[in-house]
């Protein structure tokens, strides 16, 4: 009897024990793995660091807008510090920092600096135009631009052309015509748009350059057919009866110029009409910078009125007016082709008080109405003075 006591007693202690020790273990196996959970974030901290920052480069530059990517650097500290990695910033399309003009602050700022740093050209240009425009820091801004057209930027070369041919920032003597000229031939080179049909209008007119119409009219139809593909080619591919219901601007219009229609009526002979071109983020951050202050850049300074431009006078007089009404002026003859295509060949009226005052200026660039009377009509565009800086007309 007393065998079996102790047989029994020690089949209890190992029970006990036994307990004991898998108690302490699943306790140890709870803690440990708490730890675990608790010091990862998520699956991505056991990524390498060049894989993440290959996965950051492709983000940066597909993000359609600032947020898509500051999401990302805001999820936790090592997505901060390797989406502003050199490469990663040097990537970022232009779209990753469309700041909006009413939350431009210094932290922006820095960012922009940051991504230029790295050598990005999108942000040296953007920059660049803020500084000019904006900020007034005209040699700072003309610095990044051209450090972005020293790596064939189209857009930065097509932007010290317009300043060359103004003589922005400083005097009316400051103008360089050949140098705008050389600089737009170069941009139009890259397939800038604008800079194709700056360059035509140029040619046409004997601006800058020795004059040749048919070279000139021959660089105008490459900037219409060259836009005109540039908007099939981003649009998406749909069946012929679906792309003639949803594209009205794809179909025959034997009358076009009656066609009502919104959009850039481009290859007139043809009847083509397409929506206007999406502005640059650059030119939408100028535009609404100066929008948010009344639409005036300074007293008695204009903005260009062509609405994808935003670019602003820095002196008086800077721009050139429309002859025949007087109420639009235009940083250059691109913006002014454009904008007639798109708006105001429909407003365009002849005011008297102006016609009265026309003598008073140096003529017209051309001097004759032929593009108004050529059926063909592919330029439509009316002819623009500059005016003096001491121009009495400016107090109408």
């Amino acid at each position: 009897m007393e065998t079996k006591l102790k047989k029994r007693s020690r089949r209890d202690c190992f029970r006990v024990v036994e307990s004991f020790v898998k108690k302490k273990r699943r306790t140890c196996f709870q803690s440990q793995f708490k730890q675990q959970v608790g010091s990862k974030l998520d699956f991505f901290d056991e990524l390498p660091d060049d894989l993440l920052v290959s996965i950051l480069c492709k983000l940066s530059s597909t993000a359609e807008c600032p947020s898509d990517f500051t999401n990302v650097l805001m999820t936790c500290k090592r997505f901060n510090g390797l989406g502003l990695h050199p490469l990663v910033l040097s990537k970022a399309s232009s779209k990753t920092f469309a700041v909006k003009a009413k939350n431009w602050c210094e932290p922006a700022h820095r960012f922009l600096k940051q991504c230029v740093d790295s050598g990005n050209i999108e942000a040296s240009y953007t920059l660049g135009m803020i500084r000019f425009y904006c900020l007034q820091s005209r040699t700072t801004g003309v610095s990044l631009m051209a450090k972005a057209a020293i790596s064939s930027h189209a857009p930065s070369l097509y932007s010290l052309a317009v300043i060359q041919f103004n003589g922005s920032g400083g005097t009316k003597n400051d103008k360089d015509l050949r140098a705008g000229v050389a600089l737009c031939a170069r941009a139009a080179f890259l397939g800038h748009i604008d800079a194709l049909r700056e360059l035509g209008h140029c040619l046409q007119d004997g601006y800058g350059v020795k004059q040749n119409v048919a070279e000139g009219r021959r660089f105008l139809v490459q900037a219409n057919a060259r836009e005109l593909a540039s908007v099939l080619s981003t649009t998406t591919t749909t069946t012929t009866t679906t792309a003639t219901s949803t594209c009205p601007w794809t179909t025959w219009h034997p009358n076009h110029r009656n066609v009502p229609g919104s959009g850039c009526p481009l290859l007139s002979d043809f009847g083509c009409n397409v929506p206007a071109p999406e502005p640059h983020p650059a030119s939408q951050f100028l535009g609404e910078w100066f929008g948010n202050r009344g639409g005036v850049p300074g007293q008695g300074l204009r903005l260009c009125s062509h609405d994808g431009c935003g670019r602003p006078e820095t002196r008086r007089h800077e721009f050139r007016r429309c002859s025949v009404c007087g109420a639009v002026n235009y940083c250059s003859r691109a913006c002014q082709a454009l904008d007639w295509k798109m708006r105001h060949k429909i407003e365009c009226t002849p005011m008297e008080r102006w016609d009265e005052a026309d003598a008073e200026f140096d003529g017209n660039v051309n001097g004759n109405d032929d593009n108004n009377n050529n059926n063909n009509n592919d330029v439509a565009m009316v002819e623009i003075e500059e005016e003096d800086d001491d121009e009495t007309f400016a107090q109408s």
